[in-house]
């Protein structure tokens, strides 16, 4: 489980159909400090995230269950939480958005 900050929407006219119904976002996994992370994923939403929020991501089984849709699902990525904050060690904090970080 990761966090990540959601940097955007995937839309698909054709995709595997254990994907029907369900949303795509992208993420990027928050780096300490705040700063910018190149990698990008694909992570399916079943709880209504928004671009810009920080959200607990999953990989594997965890996402396969978290889609509830048992193992017969052709994805492995899957936000299951938005949060509130985080407090790392240190004293930093991370917010449900960039803007409410509090990086020391």
């Amino acid at each position: 489980m990761y966090l990540a900050t959601v940097v955007g929407q995937v839309w698909a006219t054709r995709k595997e159909p254990t994907l029907s119904g369900l949303r795509l976002l992208v993420v990027q996994p928050y780096l300490l400090g705040g700063e910018q992370n190149k990698e990008t994923m694909v992570a399916v939403d079943p709880i209504g995230a928004d671009v810009g929020e920080r959200v607990l991501v999953v990989m594997g089984r965890a996402a396969r269950h978290a889609i509830g849709r048992g193992h017969d699902i052709g994805f492995q990525c899957a936000i299951v939480g938005v949060i509130d904050a985080a407090e790392l060690a240190g004293g930093a904090r991370v917010g449900q958005t960039a803007e409410t970080d509090r990086i020391r």
